[in-house]
């Protein structure tokens, strides 16, 4: 089985094309477009006189936003710790929290969530290099940067229709190699010569499509760049996706087309949406509700466009000749003697529009396992209440049950990836640091990420609990209550402790128990 990419194939791959025409459509229509994908209604009444009218009407309801965005929020709105295992002032400790704050891990997470929601799939990918792009800073005499920076971990995410994975031979979800390609458009001067054969005049300049690649294989990473020749538009999955014949083979413009990464893995990390075991790809928060979302902006359309008809009615009555008579709509004169004037109107069927738009609206949030009054308000009459009947703590996470989840369910493959990230940042910074004077050397550990439900605890309710399992015995310490209640570390938690012990001094506050040694009482 060869690479992927080589002169005289196509790309992207034909079997690629679902999955970016997926990927296409879950982003339109949580961009809000669905006009451009979902245009049921209008297709339908393409050839009567209401299609102009309908494509003025057409409302796109941008629902799925929010129902993406709070898996997101539970699970990042309360910002998880890393622990190292090791003590808060270990070289350990201090390099993870330094890679999590460096790379704002937390705002990676809610990203990689939402992101994945939409299209089923996110990418991670660990590297050890400058952040900064230096690329446009003047350069001395021999080329260097007037401006350095030294390189650092990095962690960022990889945009999925960049990514085409090689699986292993045999397998559905393990990966041989992993590539990261993706067009870049450049400049260049019109060929001479080309004008005889054309009738227009050609332009000076024109754009040349080159493909860049980044193959990852364990310890190794290759660089590629080819040649590309426009083919075609895919347009069989409802998205229209470019494709191109691979022409030829071009020098990358890097000192080396190999870099030694000194890691047994490849340091690219799958972080899918929901699973199943017969493939590698995720399935996204969109896809299952593309044709209920079509049906819920069909029926708005269709509910707006019969209002709009209700406000401006045809009228009807006698033919009054040349009389200046106004009325809203249209007028018909109607051929018979003393004929009232009045209104055509029909039986629209508002009743029967709403009720299916609460039925789907009510579907939309149980495909999503969201509950509807999770957002403060209720769209639809589904009886489910607005989640404020229960104030401790059972209750409420009873109620949440649904969400919480679905949250779990992301997070088992955030947390896998997060882990694996760092875990890589941490043996790639050693790795690039060997040898190095003034780099202290760790053994890089494999972290752990507790996590929050994202639901505020009732910490009375939750003491009441513990007093009770223990028979009224202690179940922290003073510094451990003090950490956590004021989210500090170990080193912060000890000074707040200190300080009380000097207020307690200071105040005159002495220890109960020289009132029992002899001599000491009465």
């Amino acid at each position: 089985m060869g690479k992927l990419f080589t002169t005289g194939s196509q790309f992207p791959p034909t079997g690629e094309i679902e999955r970016l025409a997926k990927y296409y459509r879950g982003k339109k229509i949580f961009d809000g477009k669905m006009y451009e994908i979902l245009e049921r209604a209008s297709d339908i009444l393409r050839d009567t006189p209401h299609a102009h009218q309908l494509q003025k009407l057409y409302i796109a309801v941008n629902i799925i936003d929010v129902l993406l965005t709070k898996s997101a929020d539970l699970m990042f709105g309360e910002p998880p710790s890393y622990e190292s295992g090791k003590p808060d002032a270990s070289t350990e400790q201090t390099r993870l929290n330094s890679i999590v704050e460096e790379n704002d891990l937390n705002q990676l997470g809610h990203e990689v969530v939402i992101g994945a929601g939409i299209r089923g799939d996110a990418w991670l990918k660990a590297y050890y290099a400058v952040r900064q792009d230096l690329s446009e800073v003047p350069t001395d005499a021999n080329g260097k940067p007037l401006v350095s920076a030294a390189p650092e971990p990095i962690i960022e995410a990889v945009d999925p229709a960049y990514v085409f994975p090689e699986l292993s031979r045999g397998s559905r979800k393990r990966f041989r190699a992993v590539n990261i390609a993706w067009v870049e458009w450049v400049a260049e001067p019109t060929p001479p010569g080309i004008e005889k054969y054309s009738l227009t005049k050609q332009p000076d300049v024109q754009e040349v499509p080159y493909l860049n690649v980044e193959r990852h294989v364990p310890g190794f990473i290759f660089y590629e760049r080819y040649r590309l020749a426009p083919a075609d538009v895919d347009t069989r999955f409802d998205a229209p996706i470019q494709t191109f014949s691979i022409v030829e083979a071009v020098a990358t413009g890097r000192e080396s087309d190999m870099v030694e990464t000194g890691l047994t893995w490849i340091p690219v990390f799958h972080v899918p949406y929901k699973t199943v075991d017969t493939d590698w790809r995720g399935i996204s928060g969109i896809e299952k509700l593309e044709s209920v979302l079509a049906a819920i902006n069909d029926r708005l359309v269709q509910i707006d466009y019969i209002l709009w008809k209700h406000s401006d009615p045809t009228a009807y009555g006698p033919d009054l000749g040349e009389a200046e008579t106004r009325f809203a709509g249209r007028y018909i004169p109607v051929e018979k003697d003393d004929v009232k004037p009045g209104y055509m109107t029909w039986d629209s069927q508002l009743d029967g529009a709403f009720k299916e738009l609460d039925i789907l609206l009510g579907l939309v949030f149980q495909m999503s396992e969201t509950p509807q009054w999770l957002f403060g308000t209720v769209l639809a009459q589904d009886k489910g209440g607005t989640g404020t009947s229960h104030t401790d703590g059972v209750a409420i996470k009873a109620r949440f049950m649904p969400i919480l989840s679905k949250v779990k369910r992301i997070r088992t493959h955030v947390d896998r990836a997060f882990r694996d990230a760092l875990w890589t940042a941490q043996v790639l910074e050693n790795y690039a640091n060997e040898g190095v004077d003034g780099f202290t050397a760790y053994d890089p550990p494999y972290p752990n990420i507790a996590w929050k439900d994202g639901i505020p605890r009732d910490e009375k309710e939750l003491a009441e609990i513990m007093q009770i399992r223990t028979g009224g015995k202690p179940t922290i310490d003073v510094q451990s209550a003090i950490k956590r209640q004021d989210e500090v570390d170990d080193e912060k938690a000890r000074e707040i402790m200190a300080r009380i012990e000097a207020d307690e001094k200071a105040a005159g506050f002495v220890d109960s128990s020289v009132f029992n040694e002899p001599g000491g009482g009465a």
